[in-house]
């Protein structure tokens, strides 16, 4: 549902213009000013994570999602020297690596107030991970790696709350503070299997490392679009991991890289059931600091930092007032986004007081 609200002001007020003979937006007796109806805030439903729809007060929203995302990676990498264009002293290495998630979730949603919302969502992740890679050695000879990893568990609990800073009257946009932590309550990268060599036996259904996101998230309503925006900064809590890898090799704290994160674009209302949304996100995240212990001590950190951007397509439909069916696609704009993200959501209300 997007700008349902909005549009169900302005047809009731057509409908009391119509039994009474007032003109259409006046609901007063003649003689008195109209009442001025306060700005109602907008709805973008097609985007999860936006943090701009709030619940009313009193309003329990139940939403079951399945996500599915896709990563690939096809690489060839020249070790050497290139004299020529033509001329190359060296070797080559391949390597194809594809990456499956699917995430099962259960959100639920509940209006404290009418300008405060609670969120609490319980992921099952369940990942799949092929590699592929031709490894040059000394002289011609060569070796490949094949390995097909799978993994599923209960993924990181999240918990969020948000709102509404102002009323969005004299022309002002809304404006809606957001404040998300997740735990570690899936497996991270380092509690998981590994064999004596260090190679993981099993996949991750967490990052390992708690966060915690402050965010903004301003709605500008220009009937029947309303345009979006979303500032955050994602904090990763640094932990001292004290895992030993191999005989030799130790991990000692590690700093995951915070990130910067924005998303801005465009819902738009086809007619009162209908919407669709067209937007861009990008998160600049900075490089992860590793200490690990080996024959001395040392500090290492990640090569460089990731520039994670999607193109973000949506679509919505009102099935009754109390359910809708919301599809989200993300399209990866730049290297380290996945290649496509597909999201579908179906949120439940009820009035739980």
């Amino acid at each position: 549902m997007l700008l349902t609200t909005a549009l169900g002001l302005v047809l009731s007020q057509a409908a009391i213009a119509q039994e009474t003979g007032a003109p259409a937006g006046i609901t007063s007796p003649v003689g008195q000013a109209p009442v001025e109806e306060p700005p109602q805030q907008p709805e973008v439903q097609a985007i999860a994570d936006i943090g701009g729809v709030l619940t009313p007060r009193g309003r329990l929203v139940l939403e079951p999602s399945l996500q599915y995302s896709h990563s690939g990676v096809n690489r060839l990498t020249f070790r050497g020297i290139e004299i020529l264009s033509t001329l190359l002293i060296g070797v080559f290495s391949a390597e194809e690596a594809e990456r499956d998630i699917w995430t099962a979730a259960l959100t639920g949603r509940l209006g404290v107030t009418d300008r405060l919302e609670l969120e609490l969502k319980v992921p099952y992740v369940y990942r799949d991970d092929t590699i592929r890679a031709t490894v040059p050695t000394v002289g011609d000879d060569s070796f490949d790696i094949d390995r097909d990893l799978s993994g599923d568990g209960l993924g990181d609990i999240e918990v969020t709350a948000r709102y509404q800073l102002n009323r969005g009257q004299d022309g002002w946009p809304f404006f809606v503070g957001n404040l998300r932590y997740k735990s570690t309550t899936g497996d991270g990268p380092f509690d998981i299997a590994r064999d004596s060599d260090g190679i993981e036996q099993e996949l991750a259904t967490g990052s390992g490392f708690q966060a915690i996101e402050p965010s903004i998230t301003a709605l500008f309503p220009s009937d029947p679009a309303v345009f979006f925006a979303n500032l955050g900064y994602l904090y990763n809590m640094s932990d001292n991991v004290n895992t030993q890898i191999t005989d030799e090799l130790r991990i000692g704290k590690v700093d995951p890289g915070d990130a910067i994160r924005l998303s801005f674009g465009m819902a738009y209302a086809i007619n009162p059931r209908a919407s669709f949304t067209l937007g861009y996100k990008n998160d600049f995240i900075e490089k992860t600091r590793t200490e690990y212990f080996g024959n001395t001590g040392q500090t290492t950190q990640s090569s460089r930092t990731l520039n994670v951007g999607s193109m973000l397509l949506g679509w919505s439909y009102q099935l009754n007032p109390d359910v809708s069916v919301n599809l989200g696609l993300e399209l990866g704009i730049t290297d380290d986004a996945p290649n496509t993200v597909l999201t579908l959501r179906v949120p439940f209300g009820m009035n739980a007081f």
